[in-house]
């Protein structure tokens, strides 16, 4: 697998050479008065000179269609190019609501100033295209456009919640999953703790266990703590009002400097459907601030060798500010590497198990995305396009693993720290290493998610078919006096290459075969019934079990309803959102399973699921083929009756589709079947 990220320069590279993400330009003047920032005169805004100038020195600038006269010189690309030129001064801004980006908006600012794209900082009264929140998709009302957010990523990305979805894919995939730690969640399963880890000291009396305990909704290392017994946990009260996940603790994890670090890399997911997933080349390493020794009784309460979150380490007196990215508390992750190379590391595999570690996590956090998605954005109704950007904390353990601390939906993107000038005075100052690293993150994710380029890409369709006879042309007409015209560099000339690197669908092919619960999630969909719920009442179970023909003599409808009302019944009662009542998606995920179970026998737990996947998707794609038939019908038989035809029934191409998908399902389905015998 290509790997994302390089060493920086002058460091020998372990892997192909990448371009390395640009330095971010300094802020230009803010307006005054309060208004929305107004664009600089052009001539000052664009680095590339006017299209006038370009003729004056025969620089000429030619789009994808662009075609040079024959037989006329070059003062025909000149003229071009000044078309172009005037075409790019006159084409209108992407305009960005940052009236909700908070803590973002510093970084934001900066941002658009080097894509010289329009800010409203206090909002708009016409649409924005792209509309920036700093905590959520409700931070306001929006309607088209774009936003910063999905809907239901701050739920989904909880401690609990996280560790939900992750297990369930370690129930299908337990080695592919092995990169988060064992967890347990409190206080429903504390008992079972208590259980499994008498066990497990039982079988292996040598086994000397720390755990980390991380309070559900906390942030910033608030409320954890390391202990050694289950017996050490704090239950008096606090754990009942404020649930929380437990893990067994990592106590070899790779050292520098004799310090325990982590790192943040930024994940861009542009796209829920088609999934779409961007991975930073570079992060941020964020150090403890004492030398680290494994967990002892006597060391347990030392928080600044073992957690290293910066919201807690700031306030030790050995945390150092650096301006290089080499040295401090907080470095690059690609100064990181570079050491790690120099040592004779494999950071070619490293950025590998990476990539591959935040495939997995995104393909786990998919299928109950997709139904929040739903509930606030229904198909068929306006709403805005949604993407975003997520922290992923990982540690490195000594043998080079990298393994998943958590997720957050909301990453620190401020580019300043305090610093305490006198005793309770503090001063914001600017802090190099977040900038370099966060500024870049976000110019790129606009860039990306730019408006304006899918229109220009429409444009350039428009002219493909002059592109062969535009580069015949320009072969003989040879190349231009003065180089390259600078409007053929496109809007976004000047700026550095994208510190973004595709990683799905590039990498598609890997890993497709682990999105079983994407599928399952498909079907509970399909059945929700009414638009915006994101629960399955007891109706629509029932009508999965009879369309996907799943009900038999050996389990009948009455074994359905009690299926149902067990399962629903206990997820329930774990304090699973009660703003709706029904069947959540994780219950109906488990009710799959035990079908799976009960109707493929003595096979593992995936090929069971994908056999059952396949057998409701058989049964479904034929009644859709069925109600396509009866309605086209009923159709011709009225256009028959009207125009007076008796030529009968005639389907059309577009009602055979069903068809060859319930052709494919057979396929696959009988492929299973076969592999099974």
């Amino acid at each position: 697998m290509e790997p994302a990220g390089a060493p920086p320069q002058g460091c020998a590279p372990a892997r192909e050479a990448e371009v390395p993400p640009g330095s971010p330009a300094l802020p230009t003047e803010e307006p005054q008065g309060g208004q929305p920032a107004e664009p600089p005169p052009e001539e000052a805004a664009l680095p590339a000179v006017t299209g006038r100038e370009r003729c004056r020195r025969g620089v000429g600038t030619q789009g994808p269609g662009g075609r040079a006269a024959r037989g006329r010189g070059r003062r025909a690309p000149g003229r071009r190019g000044g078309e172009e030129g005037g075409r790019a001064a006159r084409r209108p801004r992407v305009t960005v609501d940052s009236s909700k980006a908070k803590t973002s908006l510093e970084a934001l600012k900066i941002s658009l100033r080097q894509l010289r794209w329009r800010e409203f900082p206090f909002g708009r009264r016409l649409p924005c295209d792209i509309y920036w929140h700093g905590v959520s998709f409700h931070d306001n009302d929006i309607f088209s456009g774009q936003v910063n957010k999905f809907p239901g990523m701050t739920e989904m990305v909880r401690k609990i919640t996280l560790s939900r979805a992750v297990r369930t894919m370690q129930d299908l995939f337990p080695l592919e999953y092995n990169f988060y730690p064992r967890s347990w969640i409190l206080p429903e399963e504390f008992p079972l703790f208590v259980d499994e880890v008498r066990m497990m000291k039982d079988s292996d009396p040598s086994w000397k266990p720390t755990f980390i305990v991380k309070p559900d909704g906390g942030c910033q290392g608030d409320g954890i703590y390391l202990i050694k017994d289950p017996s050490d946990i704090r239950l008096t009260g606090s754990i009942q009002s404020r649930p929380a996940v437990v893990q067994e603790y990592i106590c070899k994890p790779l050292l520098v400097d004799k310090l325990k670090f982590d790192i943040r890399l930024y994940v861009l997911l542009k796209s829920l459907e088609p999934l779409e997933i961007y991975i930073a080349k570079d992060g941020l390493s964020r150090f403890c601030t004492e030398p680290y020794q494994e967990p002892t009784l006597k060391n347990l309460h030392q928080v600044f060798m073992h957690l290293t979150n910066y919201s807690l380490n700031i306030h030790s007196g050995n945390f150092i500010h650096s301006d290089n990215v080499n040295t401090g508390s907080k470095r690059t992750f690609s100064s990181i590497l570079c050491r790690l190379s120099s040592r004779g590391a494999d950071v070619k595999k490293l950025w590998s198990d990476i990539i591959s570690l935040v495939i997995k996590t995104i393909i786990a956090l998919t299928p109950e995305l997709k139904v929040y998605y739903q509930s606030d954005i229904p198909a068929g109704k306006p709403g805005p396009t949604c993407f975003q950007i997520l922290g992923f904390d990982i540690l490195l353990m000594k043998n080079l693993k990298p393994m998943l601390l958590e997720v957050n939906a909301n990453p620190s993107m401020r580019i300043e720290h305090e610093q305490e000038l006198s005793p309770g005075v503090f001063e914001n100052v600017p802090s190099p290493v977040d900038e370099e690293v966060k500024v870049a993150v976000i110019r790129d994710t606009l860039r990306l998610v730019d408006p304006q380029k899918k229109k220009r890409k429409d444009v350039q369709c428009q002219t493909l078919e002059h592109v062969s006879e535009a580069k015949e042309e320009a072969l003989e007409a040879g190349p231009a006096d003065g180089g390259e015209g600078e409007g053929s560099r496109g809007p976004e000339a000047g700026l550095p290459s994208l510190c973004l690197k595709q990683v799905f669908p590039k990498y598609a092919k890997q890993f497709n075969y682990l999105r079983l619960v994407d599928r399952v999630a498909a079907l509970f969909i399909r059945f929700l019934g009414v638009k915006g719920t994101t629960k399955l009442g007891p109706t629509g179970f029932r009508t999965f079990i009879r369309n996907c023909k799943l009900s038999n003599s050996n389990f009948s409808m009455a074994s359905v309803d009690i299926l149902y009302i067990d399962i629903t019944r206990r997820w329930n009662s774990m304090g699973i959102d009660h703003k709706e009542s029904g069947m959540c998606l994780q219950a109906f995920v488990e009710a799959f399973f035990c079908l799976a179970q009960k109707k493929y026998k003595s096979l593992p737990l995936h090929e069971q699921v994908a056999l059952l996947i396949d057998f409701c998707e058989y049964h479904l794609a034929a009644l859709d083929e069925k109600r396509l038939v009866c309605g086209r019908g009923v159709v011709e038989r009225r256009s028959a009756g009207v125009s007076g035809q008796t030529d009968g029934l005639h389907l059309t191409p577009a009602a055979h589709t069903p068809l060859l998908s319930r052709t494919a399902a057979a396929s696959k389905f009988a492929d299973y079947r076969n592999h099974r015998y």
